[in-house]
């Protein structure tokens, strides 16, 4: 990769496409002095934390508070040459974060990457989410579009489309958020609808309970898709992914662990040294991003999970944490 380039789209979408000529450690390296260099934020950022535009290891790299993202503008090229923004919901008071690109080819080259690296379905898909054209600042609905076509949103202002799922002649991947399948369980039950999706079946879901009211674990949400759908558990996949990041990390079953790309890194850290804690001992989640060539690579994220080898058992928000914004603005879609 060109250390002088402002922002090196291109040695990153080759590099995340199978050119395996750079390593973690080395691109994350280059973004980090890029970073330094042209976004001010974060250089101060930096400079409060005694790190300056060379680092030895990528573990150096400072991991931004997520919450960074609704105070200053983590912005690695000129305002002007914006190509999209994702905004969080900012539904709760605590107003929203913004995740800034410059090309979205290298976001949407991760989403499709990622996916078929984690081995996860190639389709057809359903999905019970806001399209992208009526959630245009959503990374959750935009990565559902790069996943799936038009005509698989079967849900249009909130409303599930549940004729659709009962005349289904050939399996199906469903994808959509936790709140959102519940308010889907739910809305048979009040209908009385009972149907099972043919055999061969899966789902992913994403996003978690938090300000919703709701508590519900996996393990009970994944027996619900087996009761209202047929689809065993062992079949649907968790996605652990947010606005601030431009890479997804994938679980499989009520009891699986979580595992990224090769460009992504998730480190389990003591929240108040930020070091890696032992295997098996929880901390909260440092997730380093190489695909975030147009922000920062490191963010320190609200959520706990436990160090698992070389991935990790998710346990869910800080408890002090407020809600993540883009899965719970799909849910408010639903009036969740």
């Amino acid at each position: 990769m060109q250390e002088e380039a402002a922002n090196p789209e291109a040695q990153v979408l080759s590099w995340i496409r199978g050119d395996r000529r750079a390593e973690f450690g080395d691109a994350a390296l280059q973004l980090h002095a890029c970073h330094f260099r042209h976004n001010t934020p974060y250089r101060l950022f930096c400079e409060q934390q005694g790190v300056g535009e060379s680092v030895k290891s990528w573990r150096q790299i400072p991991c931004v508070p997520q919450e960074a993202f609704k105070h200053a503008d983590l912005r690695s090229f000129p305002a002007g040459q914006t190509a999209k923004t994702f905004r969080t919901s900012g539904t709760t008071g605590e107003g929203f974060g913004q995740h800034h690109f410059r090309t979205l080819e290298i976001y949407e080259t991760a989403v499709r990457e990622g996916w078929r690296l984690a081995g996860m379905p190639r389709g057809p898909f359903l999905v019970i989410a806001p399209h992208p054209d009526e959630a245009p600042h959503s990374s959750l609905s935009h990565m559902l579009g790069v996943l799936a076509p038009r005509e698989s949103f079967i849900a249009p202002q909130g409303v599930i489309d549940l004729a659709r799922l009962s005349s289904l002649g050939e399996p199906v991947c469903l994808l959509g958020t936790a709140l959102g399948f519940l308010h889907l369980f739910e809305s048979m039950d009040r209908q009385k609808i009972s149907l099972r999706l043919p055999s061969g079946s899966c789902a992913m879901e994403t996003g978690g309970y938090k300000g919703s009211g709701r508590t519900i674990s996996r393990a009970d949400l994944y027996a619900l898709f087996g009761n209202k759908l047929g689809i065993d558990p062992a079949d649907i996949c968790n996605e652990y992914g947010m606005t601030e990041l431009s890479s997804q990390f994938y679980a499989r079953g009520p009891r699986g662990l979580h595992r990224g790309p090769f460009w992504a890194r998730a480190v389990i850290a003591d929240p108040v040294t930020l070091e890696e804690v032992g295997e098996g001992e929880t901390g909260i989640v440092l997730i380093y991003d190489a695909a975030n060539v147009g922000s920062v690579v490191g963010i320190r994220t609200r959520d706990l999970a436990i160090k698992r080898g070389d991935a990790f058992e998710l346990l869910g928000r800080d408890p002090a944490a407020l809600p993540r914004g883009c899965s719970r603005s799909a849910d408010e879609w639903f009036g969740a």
